[in-house]
């Protein structure tokens, strides 16, 4: 699914680093030792935090190498042809008119049109475009595309994400000992003696985190959604409105009537509405090229 090429990458990696300090946790024994001393809830949630915010920041400190290695991107050292060169010297005039670092420049190959950045900082970045992108769109519209993606490291928004992720699996983690307590209690029959972490608050607890989580997911989503029009914005100014809306009315008119698959919604063509739309990562396209549109 190409939604992991942004952020569905990063919320994956952050939910396989939280299950993981969840097993960490059970076997160096920390939740029976919180549960001997009592229902502390202060103590609760600075655990929480220690351990809800690290999950997030260990995400972001591996997502550039994640992206890399599971995209099979291949970074430019060395401009090889025509194209790669006129690719690494459009982001670095987009990264210098947007006053950030030179990001690592990549290649995946892949039909679809898709371009995604991610890393830790606005000058630790990754930018990363499919083959299928330099194929199908001409200049003007490649340019717009790599726009938007300067423009999501400009703002911080791996960052931003990052925080809002991890203020979230602070809450997750807290919760989930809580509903773990209170179901380890109920399979003891109250017995004070007979509870303490057994095999009962272990699973309750991780099936607690799985479905809180998804949960959780729609804040981290909302904020997906929000700072793709913050970035088409940041795109447009970089590179022109009428370049971007042209980018984004590429895309659209490439996809339909067809039913759009998944490997095109990492650049936000996404469909679904009712609940669905509460894990949408990108709003419509037709919403983003109205609110460019809008834009004096």
């Amino acid at each position: 699914m190409a939604w992991f090429k942004r952020i569905g990458l990063f919320m994956l990696t952050n939910m396989a680093v939280m299950l993981l300090l969840t097993i960490v946790i059970r076997l160096l024994g920390v939740d029976q030792y919180m549960i001997r001393q009592g229902q502390n809830y202060q103590a609760l949630l600075l655990f929480a935090a220690v351990f809800g915010m690290g999950g997030s920041l260990i995400s972001l400190a591996i997502s550039k190498w994640m992206a890399i290695r599971s995209m099979g991107c291949q970074v430019i050292k060395t401009p090889s042809n025509a194209t790669e060169v006129w690719l690494v010297d459009t982001v670095t005039r987009l990264a210098r008119e947007a006053r950030i670092g030179m990001p690592d420049v990549a290649i995946y190959g892949g039909h679809e049109i898709n371009a995604f950045a991610t890393g830790m900082s606005k000058n630790n970045a990754l930018v990363a475009v499919s083959s299928g992108l330099l194929q199908q769109m001409d200049r003007r519209e490649a340019e717009a595309v790599l726009a938007h993606e300067i423009s999501h490291v400009a703002n911080g928004d791996m960052v931003t994400l990052t925080l809002i992720q991890g203020v979230v699996n602070t809450f997750v983690i807290f919760f989930a000992r809580i509903i773990g307590s209170i179901v380890d209690r109920a399979l003891s029959g109250g017995n004070e003696e007979r509870s303490g972490g057994g095999i009962g608050y272990f699973i309750a607890v991780m099936v607690a985190e799985i479905f809180l989580g998804i949960f959780a997911s729609m804040i981290v989503m909302w904020f997906s959604r929000w700072r793709e029009f913050r970035a088409d914005a940041g795109g447009a100014q970089l590179a022109g409105r009428q370049a971007m809306i042209a980018a984004l009315e590429r895309l659209r008119q490439a996809h339909e009537p067809a039913v759009m698959p998944n490997e095109l919604r990492a650049f936000g063509i996404s469909g679904g509405g009712g609940m669905m739309r509460l894990f949408m990562s990108h709003p419509p396209l037709e919403e983003r090229i109205e609110a460019l549109r809008r834009l004096s």
